[in-house]
């Protein structure tokens, strides 16, 4: 890696917003870490920031000249709300953004793919990082993990299709060599983690390593959108429903060679990752 300017980090108190925050300051970079509360983070000059506050925008842009991305959590149309922040950043001097999409998405697809498609218009060094299913909806604020600690339940519509899920780690870990590295190509990442597992898999492997059983219980798409909606919005319900449909189906039934590429060691094994981060740590 080579020094840098200031990166701004949206969403730093997010799960690889924290995570890429850390990494960048450990290394020497600086980094302003923004949120709506501007926690502070060590080593980050905290700053406020709010997607829908456009008054916090120039403070947390200022000296700013690479940013790391998270889109509004739950927007159904972020490019609406995004782009006039983009267009605002390569003015004020910005010449590098690190996107943090989806695998499910890809460029030509809906919703953060719209931003996807407009990140080589904006700016001089992009990237896209499409990580699979985070390892953290199991040990996290997830609703998985919420269900794992209650009843020791995984509750899904994916059937027994397979996901390459990814340490929130190797996934900020990928993104601060995006932000930092002096040739850094303009490029879209697929990130997943050295296995394809089920969410039988998953079951089997977090009771092996927790002594406490879990189990897999298969819902039809229809009663998992059921399920949603009844703690969300329905066509964020019927969204998340049609995820785990797609995973049954095969879409996320893959492993890539990203993290060992761009970072130089292999990524985590969600087995590894559990005997860190119990499920039902607090």
């Amino acid at each position: 890696m080579t020094a840098t300017g200031t990166t701004l980090v949206i969403g730093a108190t997010g799960t690889t917003g924290r995570r890429t925050a850390a990494q960048l300051t450990a290394a020497g970079h600086r980094v302003k870490a923004a949120s709506r509360q501007a926690t502070p983070l060590p080593g980050a000059e905290p700053v406020r920031f709010d997607w829908y506050d456009p008054a916090t925008h120039s403070a947390a842009l200022d000296g700013v000249d690479r940013v790391y991305l998270i889109p509004p959590l739950g927007e159904s149309d972020p490019a609406a709300v995004m782009l006039p922040f983009l267009h605002r950043a390569r003015t004020a001097g910005v010449h590098r953004a690190v996107l943090l999409s989806s695998s499910a998405i890809p460029e030509d697809g809906p919703a953060v793919g719209a931003v996807h498609r407009a990140l080589p218009g904006l700016f001089e060094q992009w990237a896209v990082l499409r990580p699979s299913w985070f390892m953290q909806n199991f040990t996290g604020t997830h609703g998985h993990a919420l269900s794992l600690r209650e009843d020791g339940t995984l509750w899904t519509a994916a059937g027994s299709g397979r996901v390459g899920f990814v340490d929130a780690e190797d996934i900020a870990a990928v993104a601060v060599h995006a932000l930092t590295d002096e040739h850094a190509p303009n490029t879209d990442l697929v990130l997943t983690g050295p296995e394809a597992l089920s969410y039988d898999d998953v079951a089997v492997i977090i009771t092996e390593v927790t002594g406490r059983p879990v189990v897999h219980r298969h819902l039809s798409y229809e009663q998992m959108r059921d399920r949603l909606a009844a703690l969300m919005p329905p066509t964020f319900a019927a969204m998340l429903a049609g995820m785990d449909r797609a995973i049954a189906e095969g879409s996320e039934d893959r492993t890539t060679d990203t993290v060992l590429r761009i970072t130089g060691r292999p990524p985590r094994t969600f087995r590894a990752l559990l005997e860190k981060e119990m499920p039902w740590s607090s």
